[in-house]
């Protein structure tokens, strides 16, 4: 297996991994932390993705995992003042520090099991380094137990640790009933 990860530049290739299989379904998009709460609750169906359309206008939105030309993995990862992070009350903000935001992890169902999860972590941060962030934070749910994969966007901390994230705080976000905690890759 040959998984390569690149910015998610192409519509459709973001569509495969974070859009509906209803064009009408008012499915995340990957839009939650991207885009004020009163926008992303008004955006329904089409608009959605019509959203997502004109925000890749301006750059990627994140990066793609692929094998070979098969989309078959998501990163969602922005400088965390253009993310609801920035004004996130229950994610504290550590310091000062420009960091970018790395919030959902998402594998095509046929790819799990297989690392991509882990490959999409390293190319978000290599792919943050490019773009001249100092440093990547991430917010996993502190949980070693089974957890839901649609609430498995967040990542689980033993993962961002392999990936050399380390451990900076709790936080009073739960999600799904697990805690997350904040956790920083320094570049």
């Amino acid at each position: 297996m040959s998984i390569e990860v690149r910015p998610a530049a192409d519509f459709d290739d973001v569509r495969t991994l974070v859009g509906p299989k209803r064009p009408d379904a008012n499915v995340c998009w990957c839009l939650s932390y991207r885009i004020p709460s009163r926008l992303n609750n008004e955006l329904r169906g089409p608009a959605r993705g019509e959203y997502v359309a004109r925000l890749l206008e301006e750059g990627p939105l994140g990066v793609l995992a692929y094998d070979g030309d098969e989309p078959v993995g998501w990163a969602a990862l922005a400088p965390r003042s253009a993310t609801s992070f920035a004004r996130n009350r229950k994610i504290p903000h550590v310091d000062d520090l420009p960091v970018w935001s790395l919030w959902c992890i998402r594998v095509r169902p046929g790819h799990r099991g297989r690392g991509i999860s882990h490959t999409l972590i390293a190319g978000a941060v290599e792919h943050a380094r490019t773009q001249g962030a100092p440093a990547v934070e991430a917010y996993p749910l502190d949980n070693g137990a089974k957890v839901d994969l649609t609430m498995a966007y967040a990542g689980l901390r033993a993962n961002f640790e392999a990936a050399g994230f380390r451990y900076v705080t709790d936080t009073t976000s739960v999600l799904a009933g697990h805690p997350r905690v904040l956790m920083r890759h320094d570049l």
